[in-house]
């Protein structure tokens, strides 16, 4: 089954190229340690989600890119282009010449009504070249306006046209130190749109992605190619084909849905975060070997402390016993808080795959009591190797991770909101200060169910 990908904005659109890109090359790579045949079912599969066949062979990303403005498009049509090894199609984009000036309102009450037929014709064009849809990627800022408004506005347009089909969001938190002066009134609005319009919402924070290009792949001047490679991996890790449940043979044909079922088991909790592993530079590689054994621990301990990565884990963190609070909870240290999971998916590719132990991943400890961790935990295995890393193993989570952003970034706009600041630029494009209001409702209930997880 394929997977339509929508690219919105500046962020989405360079994101996007770069996923294309990643899953492309590592399809095509000569190093999968497998054999040619189960390469060859890889490439297939691979092929099936996320690409189309041209006349001239060349294969098309399944991808509609929509931005207010040409620049960034044209350079990412032009880059694919030039790579010759994929490439966008033709008619598959929509730029205006007008940006949405860093305004969410702007973005979703004027640009996405004013926009919606041609972007949604583009869609649905896209659509129909899919044998099977298994739904839509949605590739988008949370800081910006085009990105974050339109985004909410397209998402909610597909979600009324296609509500059968699954959407997933790819959304970027953004840097805590700021982008723009308005960017927590556009996260909580994004936020609040997508919670009710989209299927999951899976979020990678700038903050964290940054320490991994400094920490990991030691990259001195960090741009933010950089940092759209390294999510790029990331999310290539997941949604490369792995093994069906019942076959070692054959590989799994509907990801999204797959992935929804195994993480999504509730419609109040949405929120995803990918952790990755191993992750670091070409030249460290070089040296390095991975046991099965330390890549789990490893991930595992990322998972209960909320570690970003592997450096600076906190060890100290430990699961609850049975009807004691966990070791570390009463801490003021916000690094001793036990991370309590909802459900949580691990990824594993490479050699010896089939002798990984994931039982530690098992343990009722680690998920809340109202869902049993048969339910709640689910592995994807596949022997072909990703991106040049002899075993890799990737972790997809509906856990705590993200509350405490959430909570920061709420309290920091109810602060702005209280003293007007900056409203007008809203409400002069149809918002009403409702509308923040209802935002605020939501998200605030988001918080809340995600901290009753926890012992």
């Amino acid at each position: 089954m394929s997977i339509v990908t929508v690219q919105l904005g500046q962020c989405g659109n360079q994101i996007g190229f770069e996923v294309f890109d990643a899953l492309f090359r590592d399809s095509h790579c000569s190093q999968g340690l497998c054999s040619k045949r189960d390469n060859e079912a890889y490439q297939a599969s691979c092929r099936e989600r996320f690409f189309r066949e041209e006349e001239n062979g060349v294969p098309v990303a399944r991808a509609v890119l929509v931005d207010m403005e040409p620049k960034v498009i044209n350079q990412t049509l032009s880059k694919a282009a030039q790579s010759g090894r994929w490439n966008y199609g033709q008619h598959t984009s929509f730029c205006q010449k007008q940006g949405s000036g860093n305004n969410w309102a702007y973005g979703y009450s004027v640009h996405g009504p004013k926009h919606e037929e041609s972007i949604m014709n583009l869609i649905q064009t896209e659509v129909e070249k899919c044998d099977s849809l298994s739904g839509f990627f949605i590739i988008m800022s949370m800081a910006g306006g085009t990105g974050s408004g339109l985004g909410a506005f397209v998402t909610q347009k597909l979600q009324d046209q296609y509500s059968s089909s699954l959407k997933m969001n790819q959304i970027i938190w953004p840097y805590g130190t700021g982008e723009v002066i308005v960017q927590n009134y556009n996260s909580i609005l994004t936020l609040s749109h997508l919670y009710r319009s989209s299927d999951a919402l899976l979020i990678h924070e700038n903050d964290a992605v940054h320490k991994i290009c400094a920490k990991r792949m030691n990259i001195k001047q960090i741009s933010f190619r950089d940092l759209n490679q390294v999510l790029a991996h990331q999310l290539g890790s997941v949604f490369q084909p792995t093994y069906s449940e019942d076959s070692s043979f054959h590989y799994r044909r509907n990801p999204l849905g797959d992935l929804m079922e195994h993480l999504v088991p509730h419609p109040e909790f949405k929120m995803l975060g990918v952790r990755n592993i191993p992750q670091m530079s070409a030249a460290s590689l070089a040296y390095s070997a991975f046991t099965w054994a330390g890549l789990l621990k490893h991930l595992r301990q990322m998972l209960i402390s909320s570690a970003k990565m592997e450096e600076g884990i906190n060890w100290q963190v430990r699961p609850p016993l049975t009807g004691l609070p966990p070791i570390g909870k009463a801490s003021a240290h916000k690094e001793h808080h036990f991370n309590t999971s909802l459900a949580n998916l691990v990824v594993l590719r490479g050699r010896e795959v089939h002798s990984a132990d994931v039982e530690g991943f098992k343990d009722p400890a680690l998920y809340t009591s109202w869902l049993e961790p048969v339910d709640a935990f689910s592995v994807w295995k596949t022997q072909r190797a990703f991106d040049k890393y002899e075993k890799s193993a990737a972790l997809v989570s509906n856990s705590q991770l993200l509350v405490k952003p959430l909570d920061m970034i709420v309290g920091k706009v109810w602060n702005m909101f209280s003293s007007k600041a900056f409203i007008h630029q809203y409400t002069k494009f149809g918002m009403e200060e409702e509308d923040f209001l209802d935002s605020f409702a939501l998200l605030e209930q988001v918080v809340a169910s995600y901290g009753s997880l926890g012992p």
